[in-house]
């Protein structure tokens, strides 16, 4: 079974272009679904070196992609059993392979070429995007504290290490949602870089707070964290879907200020004008710093798309910025590398602003700095 559950997730996403997670819901790996879900993620991580040494060109067809698992099984040698034509790989051709970063490190060709042009840094950041990441829980301070978590959870067997106040990191691979202390609510399983988004904010009980960009609304739970459950909390989103389940996580949360709101055009924004205390604009993004969570990510995005989602970015910045409140402060913030989407962006609403918005401080949080994934952030400031 596990062979064919893998063929069906390659296919479905290197192939149909689907999300990795959805690929995962649509098979069944039996006992050895653990393991084979870390292959999983590990060949389309790196889908494009195994086609290579498979002598596959690229991009893949779904004839290639028994290939693939051989030139994996070949190379590695894992431990799950593959009902494949054996491949014997020459030395020479694996060399040849590992000479071309684009292949070995599995990217496209037009991305690879696109960020070593952007970021100087990328043959290593490359690298480290490829490592499996890390499992991080953001306490619930609204229901427990670092240390009594720790202590449930290991009572649940699962280990795991304080990083900070609000913030633990298991010691392995555990399906936290299965625990009692996730029935409770006491945390959130979230990225330490991600934690670090709503932590600049440094909301404060009382304030207005909106999260105008709230998807699913793990940001959105730790604000009301930082307000104590105190102040009006509204989160925003276009997608009422999104809105729903944040509606349900916070019941789970114990949250009691929020207030969700559909964005259903620009009338909604201009009401909100001179709210908000804080604003957070967690944007829509390439999402090029997950890629270590998002594998399947690399696959599907295209340069248009980037190209768009700046064009959004900087829309939402200009019309959003306007529900802050004179000496407000509001964070920019998002999941992706590119100085495009990251500090040129927001240097370039400074200078469209005219004195209205201020830098305050940024920071690009990167693989390469520590275990977490790539987030960018800016405290901005109205001043008028």
């Amino acid at each position: 079974m596990t062979t064919a559950a893998l063929l069906s997730i390659l296919d479905s996403v290197l192939i149909q272009g689907h999300p990795l997670d959805k690929a995962f819901a649509r098979v069944d790996f039996g006992k050895d679904k653990s393991q084979a879900v870390q292959a999983a993620q590990h060949l389309v991580r790196y889908a494009r070196r195994y086609g290579a040494l498979a002598g596959r060109p690229w991009p893949l067809r779904k004839g290639d992609l028994p290939a693939v698992l051989a030139a994996w099984s070949a190379l590695e040698k894992p431990a799950l059993t593959l009902k494949v034509k054996p491949l014997v790989l020459d030395k020479a051709e694996v060399a040849a392979v590992k000479a071309d970063p684009t292949l070995w490190e599995s990217y496209p060709d037009w991305l690879y070429a696109l960020m070593a042009q952007r970021l100087p840094n990328w043959g290593e950041l490359a690298k480290a995007l490829n490592k499996p990441a890390a499992q991080y829980l953001r306490v619930n301070s609204l229901k427990t504290d670092a240390r009594s978590l720790q202590r449930q959870l290991a009572a649940e067997k699962v280990e795991a290490d304080i990083i900070d106040t609000g913030c633990l990191k298991l010691r392995r691979f555990a399906n936290v949602f299965r625990t009692q202390a996730f029935k409770d609510g006491s945390f959130e399983q979230q990225d330490w870089g991600s934690q670090q988004v709503a932590a600049w904010l440094d909301a404060s009980p009382g304030m207005t707070v909106i999260d105008a960009c709230a998807g699913a609304g793990g940001k959105t739970l730790a604000l009301a964290a930082q307000m104590q459950n105190k102040g009006r909390l509204l989160a925003m989103d276009i997608f009422d879907g999104k809105l729903l389940a944040l509606r349900k996580r916070a019941r789970r949360a114990g949250v009691h200020n929020l207030e969700t709101r559909l964005i259903e055009g620009s009338a909604t924004i201009k009401r909100l004008k001179g709210k908000a205390d804080r604003l957070l604009l967690d944007v829509p993004c390439s999402g090029l710093g997950v890629l270590r969570r998002n594998p399947d990510c690399k696959w599907t995005i295209a340069q248009a798309h980037i190209d768009n989602l700046i064009a959004i970015q900087k829309q939402i910045l200009d019309s959003y910025s306007r529900m802050l409140k004179p000496g407000g402060q509001l964070v920019y913030a998002t999941c992706s590398l590119l100085p495009q989407e990251n500090e040129l962006q927001v240097a370039e609403f400074i200078e469209r602003s005219q004195g209205q918005f201020v830098m305050e401080r940024q920071q690009t949080l990167s693989p390469l700095d520590g275990d977490t994934d790539g987030f960018y952030m800016a405290l901005i400031k109205r001043q008028q």
